[in-house]
């Protein structure tokens, strides 16, 4: 039986799971205390349960639970990241490097700071989405202080060189922040061997609750020094003050600790569902795919289906299937997608694609019938197209 409509978009959230739930209800009524209260048994049951989830946040990136500092999501720790950096070290120099298809919360972070005196390189990309390492190594000045590369693209799904663009960064001594939110507990994502600076996560990403989330400081070898954003108690090693979400950490927590366990065996799963899901959709007339196949994130991909507004198609479709255009920071906008535009499409292609993020939850009943629903819509599109497009 399949329940509609079906959830096919996984990138922009994920339903919690039911084991995160359970996990997070008593710190809701009856473990209420306040993390930061550390002068009663409350505050110290409370303040053992953080430091028990940011461990294990910690373990799924590889990194010490004294790196992790807790934000209300991954948007703040992309501005906690860049705009930190840019503070600490804009004595420095004033350069940083980004990419045109960086989530919104990098690129309007960098749009901001430009405001204020900073000198950003917005590097373009391949008609595959990624970048050119050759490129971004020219583009490294005395000034240039931070590259902020996204770890896996949010539209495409396409994983960017990291390990590659670490080496440029510790070359030429300049640090490296990737966003992750939708890499982390999707593909092994490991900040010793990725050697990044700073890290950005997201737990509704990965299962768990809305409104919190991750940066990762490097602590040493060398250590990233930030400024924070947020004054007040000093919470967070001096990095974000303000009373902690000690319910959404305690299920962030235990959403990392899922996907330490289910990571592989779920990754296998999605990719061929995915790749069922994709094969079909091409067999039909005008449907290709837009980014790289070979480094892509296993449960997403995003297509484009030439001659379609793929607005009128999301919601003709939006009984049976919850799907989008791109971003869900952006899913407003009339506009095609920047990202497709940055990787070389026309309007025309770009407003006829969607993207589809599988998840934990997707079954391949639901799969098969998303594809039965498409065929059927492309073919009445067809039959009267002038209507439609």
């Amino acid at each position: 039986m399949v329940q509609l409509p079906i959830y096919l978009d996984n990138n922009a959230t994920t339903q919690c799971d039911e084991r995160v739930l359970q996990e997070m209800l008593p710190y809701f009524t009856k473990l209420y205390g306040n993390a930061a209260s550390r002068t009663h048994s409350p505050g110290w049951l409370v303040e053992e349960a953080v430091e028990n989830a940011r461990t294990k946040i910690a373990e799924l990136i590889n990194a010490s639970a004294k790196e992790i500092v807790f934000t209300s999501g991954a948007t703040e720790s992309v501005n906690l990241a860049i705009k930190g950096v840019y503070e600490m070290y804009v004595s420095k120099g004033n350069h940083i490097i980004t990419c045109a298809v960086e989530h919104k919360a990098v690129l309007d972070t960098c749009k901001h700071l430009e405001k204020i005196g900073a000198d950003i390189t917005y590097l373009p990309v391949n008609s595959d989405g990624t970048i050119n390492i050759d490129e971004l190594e020219n583009h490294i000045r005395p000034t240039t202080i931070l590259i902020a590369i996204m770890y896996a693209n949010n539209e495409t799904g396409v994983i960017h060189p990291i390990q590659q663009i670490a080496a440029i960064a510790r070359k030429h001594a300049v640090l490296f922040f990737s966003d992750a939110a939708q890499a982390a507990g999707k593909i092994p994502v490991d900040v010793m061997k990725d050697d990044v600076s700073l890290l950005s996560l997201s737990a509704h990403k990965i299962y768990g609750p809305k409104g919190v989330g991750v940066l990762y400081v490097r602590r040493k070898d060398p250590r990233a020094r930030i400024t924070a954003q947020m004054d007040g108690g000093g919470h967070e090693n001096n990095m974000r003050s303000g009373t902690i979400n000690v319910p959404g950490i305690v299920g962030f927590g235990k959403a990392c600790e899922l996907c330490m366990h289910e990571m592989n065996d779920e990754a296998e799963r999605l990719v061929a569902l995915r790749n069922k899901l994709q094969q079909e959709l091409l067999k039909l007339e005008n449907v290709g795919i837009n980014g790289n196949i070979q480094h892509r994130l296993p449960h997403v991909t995003n297509l484009s289906f030439k001659g379609i507004n793929s607005g009128r198609m999301i919601t003709a479709l939006n009984k049976s299937i919850a799907v989008s255009s791109g971003s869900a920071c952006t899913s407003a906008l009339v506009e095609p997608s920047y990202v497709l535009k940055a990787m070389g499409l026309d309007d025309a292609t770009a407003n006829a694609s969607l993207r589809f993020g599988l998840g934990r939850f997707t079954t391949p009943m639901e799969i098969d019938y998303a594809i039965m629903v498409i065929s059927e819509y492309l073919k009445t599109v067809k039959s009267n197209l002038p209507a439609f497009i």
